[in-house]
């Protein structure tokens, strides 16, 4: 039987370690502010909404919130990302998904400013993480240490997206081997997928991606030591597809017509073959949100090292 990845655990010392260094800019007159804006009426996005405040209040970063209505254009979408992206009261920005199908949302996402760019989704964002310029952060436990070597800018400004950081986070503390393991990811969402797959490989797992369209999913599960999987499609992953002793990450969310939410994976059957086995929910998902906080006290921290006089010598 599989033992339980505690995602809520992992977070609360991540958040914990966010609070500590608030506390600190505190002291120094300094607020972390972060913005977020949430469009329409989505309960999915709305519950993550709600979380998000609520660990934004736990930490001492203070939020400011954009509730916008579903027939908002994205015009105003826009404008308020503008404002934001020149208001040093705010750190970093978050936009809730999805948006109204008739909103383009990567011109949405790539209007913040990559300094603000806390989930990492924006092109230049996304772009560095592929071309391991800001990969470094997979590797180094003191950000001042890094904040202070000037090889990493303009790459410090770039940050990588809050999911997937947290699964490699997740994986790491369990004390999971990643280097020259086989990991299959199933998704290539620009989200999770795709910038999860980067992050493995920055970690010199050997990585196999499935995605919809892959013939046979099963046989390539097989074959993985470590199973990440991001689709949202419901009981996708049984027992028989797994091998004895898989680590199994899963990333899904699907909410119930009884409210109910429940991942890609059929728990019951996988814990009877994985070694390490993610909840949903108290898995992954707690470990975003802290990642998010993270990445906005980052933010903010670099802001202010970057108005320092020293900068300059």
């Amino acid at each position: 039987m599989a033992d339980i990845i505690d995602g809520k655990k992992l977070a609360e010392e991540i958040k914990a370690a966010v609070k500590k260094e608030v506390e600190v800019l505190n002291k120094l007159g300094i607020d972390v502010g972060l913005a977020l804006i949430l469009v329409g009426d989505n309960p999915a996005s709305k519950q993550y909404f709600l979380a998000t405040l609520k660990a934004c209040k736990k930490v001492g970063i203070t939020a400011y919130e954009y509730k916008l209505p579903e027939a908002v254009t994205v015009n105003e979408i826009l404008n308020i990302i503008h404002a934001v992206n020149i208001d040093e009261r705010m750190n970093g920005l978050l936009i809730l998904f999805p948006l109204p199908r008739r909103i383009n949302a990567r011109r949405v996402v790539n209007s913040i400013v990559p300094e603000k760019d806390i989930d990492g989704l924006g092109a230049i964002s996304v772009g560095r993480l592929a071309a391991d310029e800001s990969t470094f952060q997979l590797f180094k436990d003191n950000y001042y240490e890094i904040l202070h070597e000037r090889r990493f800018m303009p790459s410090i400004s770039s940050f990588m997206p809050c999911t997937p950081l947290g699964v490699i986070r997740l994986l790491e503390y369990y004390g999971v081997e990643l280097k020259g393991r086989h990991a299959v990811v199933i998704g290539k969402s620009l989200a999770v997928g795709k910038p999860l797959s980067l992050m493995l490989l920055a970690k010199e797992a050997t990585v196999t991606v499935c995605h919809s369209e892959t013939k046979d999913l099963a046989g390539f599960t097989r074959q993985a030591d470590i199973i990440c999987t991001a689709t949202g499609v419901k009981g996708l992953i049984k027992g028989d597809m797994v091998k004895e002793g898989a680590v199994v990450v899963d990333v899904g969310i699907n909410v119930l017509d009884d409210g109910r939410i429940v991942g890609d994976v059929d728990f019951g059957s996988v814990a009877e073959k994985a070694s390490l086995i993610t909840p949903v929910p108290g898995g992954v998902g707690p470990v975003t949100i802290a990642m998010l906080l993270e990445n906005t006290l980052r933010s903010a921290q670099r802001n202010e090292l970057l108005k320092s006089p020293l900068m300059m010598a």
